[in-house]
């Protein structure tokens, strides 16, 4: 498949009373394609999450990138070394809320169908390392069709702001959602990888978990130590794959 020309933009949406900013990018030709939402790692919406969300609208897709730190630090974007981390850490586990990061998701489907090229019924999402997490919380949201969850540390354990583990929302999930972890992974357990899947099963979610050898955290990203081509490229054609069923 030919890469489609894209177009890209920095926008606004509105979510109540606040602007978050996003990232968008949406093929040039006209016509209607499904939207995808795409969830950032604690770094921000940086150049890696950029680069994703451009990927995706050149398979033709329109696709928007929301800042999810947006309450606690609008414009907030990292690099990869130690300290940064465990900036976007704390801003990640100690700040944001379920609630919230659902409600401006949200925003961002709501978005994504006003525009005239996306098909309303027809939206997806995609989210690494936190935004891993914060996929799984979206996949429960009944506009999403269709859920790419890569690494997505604590969904057993915790949620955003408190309360009662991700994972216990998992009937909630309505779409078919895909799962993507590094067996070398120090952040998420093998046993994690067996509840959320064992979770998945119990409810009869339509899903797919994958786990990929020698892999770490954040194998998809090419910025960091831990980029895995390999299983990084088996990975894309899983998610091609899952966002073709839109």
């Amino acid at each position: 498949m030919t890469d489609k020309e894209i177009q890209t933009n920095h926008v606004k949406i509105l979510a109540g009373d606040l602007d978050i900013d996003a990232y968008l990018a949406a093929p040039t030709v006209d016509g209607t394609y499904p939207g995808i939402v795409v969830l950032q790692e604690v770094f921000g919406v940086n150049s890696h999450i950029r680069d994703v969300t451009e990927r995706i609208a050149k398979l033709g897709y329109v696709a928007i990138a929301p800042a999810l730190f947006q309450r606690l630090a609008p414009g907030f974007e990292t690099g990869y070394t130690p300290e940064e981390l465990e900036v976007g850490r704390k801003y990640a586990w100690e700040q944001t809320k379920a609630s919230e990061l659902l409600s401006d998701i949200q925003a961002a489907i709501a978005y994504l169908k006003a525009l005239p090229q996306v098909k309303p019924n027809a939206i997806g999402c995609i989210g690494f390392c936190f935004g891993g997490h914060v996929a799984y919380l979206a996949a429960t949201l009944p506009d999403i069709k269709a859920t790419a969850a890569f690494y997505g540390a604590g969904i057993p354990t915790r949620t955003p702001g408190g309360g009662s583990p991700t994972l216990s929302r998992t009937s909630e999930i309505s779409g078919t959602i895909y799962a993507f972890f590094g067996l070398e992974d120090g952040s998420i357990p093998t046993e994690h990888i067996n509840q959320i899947e064992a979770e998945l099963t119990k409810y009869h979610i339509s899903h797919k978990i994958f786990r990929y050898h020698g892999a770490g955290h954040g194998f998809f990203c090419d910025r960091r130590a831990s980029y895995n081509p390999e299983a990084t490229a088996n990975a894309w054609e899983q998610v091609k794959q899952l966002f073709e069923t839109l």
